[in-house]
């Protein structure tokens, strides 16, 4: 029998595409040190992992539909993308997702409070989700700019919420949870990156990854006081947006989560 705990564990799960994959590692490692959060926040690959774990999909499973992704499973090439406003379209992955949630899933459903977070191109503004359809709002908080087409939403316009809030430690936060450990898969991505953009795109997602930084180091330090335990994988200049070397990401949040559950147990105990 699991013993109960005191304190309520708030899980934040950062974006990451590729990298994101150190999540379910990461919660692997959780599990075998029987411990499950009891809040959880996601965007972006965090929304995914985070939408799957809440609605009791096994970390087992999750694992292995994770680690054969390819793209083609996930998304298919915009037939106008210029008028589409991105390069791919997530109906694959959105199939995907309806298979291991639910197509009618509802954020009420869920099995562990979950939430996760958009950002909106009308207001600038990062939107939290937490009502309605989990599978809609997931594909929305995983919409890259430029790469995936904006998904309309209750008079919104909805792209990545790693846009300007890559780890929601203030989602958690309001949920109620006495602990927060943010999972920040990406890290310095200024620092990581070994070698110049090769192309167009390249120096678009470069540009994207150095303001992102910024932004969420500056974000930390305000919210420190809020945060238990932040995170980083030691996934090194593991390409974000290349669907590959899924099992060393894994492997790689396997080893944070294993060199941090007694920590993380004495905080919530």
């Amino acid at each position: 029998m699991k013993k109960k705990l005191k304190k309520k564990f708030g899980l934040a799960l950062g974006a990451g595409g590729a990298r994101g994959v150190a999540h379910v590692g990461f919660l692997q490692a959780l599990e075998e040190a029987d411990i499950r959060a009891d809040l959880v926040t996601g965007c972006s690959m965090g929304a995914i992992v985070g939408a799957c774990y809440c609605a009791g999909v096994s970390v087992q499973t999750l694992h292995e539909v994770i680690s054969t992704l390819k793209l083609s499973r996930i998304a298919k090439l915009n037939p106008n993308p210029l008028r589409a406003c991105g390069l791919f379209r997530l109906n694959r992955a959105r199939k995907l997702l309806e298979e291991y949630i639910g197509a009618d899933t509802q954020f009420s459903d869920l099995k562990t409070p979950f939430r996760c977070v958009a950002t909106d191109l009308l207001s600038g503004r990062t939107v939290c989700m937490k009502e309605g359809n989990v599978v809609d709002a997931v594909i929305a908080s995983s919409s890259v700019p430029g790469a995936f087409s904006p998904i309309e939403r209750d008079g919104m316009l909805l792209v990545d919420g790693g846009v300007i809030e890559r780890v929601p430690v203030r989602e958690v936060k309001q949920m109620g949870a006495d602990v927060i450990v943010a999972v920040d898969v990406l890290g310095d991505l200024v620092a990581n990156v070994s070698e110049p953009p090769q192309n167009l795109i390249d120096t678009f997602l470069r540009y994207i990854d150095v303001i992102d930084t910024r932004v969420t180091q500056s974000k930390r330090r305000s919210r420190m006081k809020d945060i238990a335990l932040w995170l980083v994988p030691e996934l090194g200049d593991m390409d974000q947006y290349k669907v590959k070397n899924l099992d060393f990401a894994y492997e790689k949040g396997y080893e944070l989560g294993k060199a941090n559950t007694d920590a993380i147990r004495a905080l919530i105990e």
